[in-house]
């Protein structure tokens, strides 16, 4: 934690006096005179991470943290009983490797004590400090991410923030098991790229998709480990605060209904929002939205249901469908919060073992009609 710096008095200087429901009054910071809070009993840490190295023409992202604070601050919490700190920000290393390592073994030591991270930065090529933040817990990793553009990168290519991914997959250890985009539009990426996805039997769901049914994109989050957004999948109409935004995105209600997903996930131990850049925004509309989409995350670990993998499955509804003589398919609804999963056997030599993979009701009616489900497929290459 010795690299961690305390949230600046100048982010505070400017708030009006703060009511005690409001989050300013509740979460507890890092300060120059108190030094860093106490993380007994803490549930979510916010660090805000000063680097930008990696973020090519988007220079100035390195100062989101302190943009946003203000304006979350100011949000009053809602109905949850969470404690919240605030650890400060990590200021940029001499060499780029550094502020990832740094920023690694942050998040390792807080997963280790069950708190999830909330990493504000920068740009998104920590996304990549963030999963081998997993390294030392030994187990796979399912990564989603909130972008327009997959990056993926070109073979060989250094690590940035539209590269990141490819070093997921090809460093070691591999520790990859799924990956995950939402909202990529097909104009900004390489047809290459998208095939590449495919291949590796990953997901990459196209905006329109994720804007026809917003609730379709639930079980993707539901067993994520790590949630990487970058703003840039907002349109610009609702986000003028990044550079590579478009006309054509994700609106603010979409976000929040993501990072709401997101929360509610019992496996999420990590949400990562990165590319803002407060030297782009216009009276604060971008960071504004950040603090909403970081309200809505909040929320959302206060509505876990501890379903499946964290809870038991024994009181869970099984429904078997035939889909020919000697196949069939086995869903189970959870009776607490209704959400439903597909069972994968593990495999010949494990008959005995399966896995349940997140799925809608969509899914259970395909299977009705005689139609495999997608999810099943993929799993099924994997199991």
């Amino acid at each position: 934690m010795e690299h961690l710096s305390p949230v600046p008095e100048s982010v505070l200087s400017n708030l009006p006096v703060l009511d005690e429901n409001q989050l300013g009054s509740h979460i507890k910071r890092h300060s120059e005179i108190d030094g860093i809070p106490s993380i007994e009993g803490v549930k979510i840490a916010i660090i805000g991470v000063q680097e930008d190295r990696r973020a090519y023409r988007n220079s100035g992202c390195d100062g989101a943290a302190d943009a946003i604070r203000p304006y979350l601050y100011q949000l009053y919490r809602g109905h949850w009983d969470l404690e919240i700190v605030d650890l400060g920000n990590l200021y940029k290393a001499e060499r780029h490797v550094d502020t990832l390592i740094n920023l690694q073994n942050i998040a390792t030591t807080l997963i280790q004590k069950g708190i999830i991270v909330v990493t504000i930065g920068g740009s998104q090529d920590l996304t990549y400090a963030n999963y081998r933040a997993y390294d030392a817990l030994e187990h796979m990793v399912n990564v989603v991410t909130v972008d327009a553009r997959l990056d993926v990168g070109s073979e060989g290519r250094d690590l940035d923030h539209q590269s990141y991914v490819s070093h997921m997959v090809l460093q070691e250890p591999h520790n990859l098991y799924n990956f995950t985009n939402l909202g990529y539009q097909t104009y900004f990426n390489n047809p290459e790229e998208i095939n590449l996805i495919d291949k590796l039997f990953f997901d990459a769901i196209r905006l329109g998709e994720v804007q026809n049914n917003i609730s379709s994109v639930e079980p993707y989050l539901r067993d994520a480990h790590l949630v990487s957004i970058d703003m840039n999948a907002v349109r610009q109409s609702y986000n003028p605060g990044t550079f590579y935004t478009s006309p054509h995105g994700l609106s603010g209600a979409e976000l929040c209904s993501i990072t709401r997903y997101a929360g509610m996930s019992d496996t999420v131990t990590q949400l990562g929002l990165f590319e803002y850049n407060p030297k782009l925004d216009q009276r604060g509309q971008s960071a504004h939205l950040c603090a909403h989409a970081l309200w809505y995350f909040f929320e959302g670990v206060s509505l876990r249901f501890h379903d499946y993998p964290v809870g038991s499955r024994k009181d869970y509804e099984k429904y078997t469908v035939l889909m020919d003589e000697f196949d069939e398919l086995n869903f189970y609804k959870s009776p607490a919060s209704g959400r439903w999963w597909i069972e994968i056997p593990k495999g010949d030599l494990q008959a005995e073992r399966v896995q349940l993979v997140p799925c809608s009701s969509e899914d259970y009616r395909e299977a009705l009609q005689g139609v495999i489900p997608k999810r099943w497929w993929k799993a099924q290459q994997k199991a």
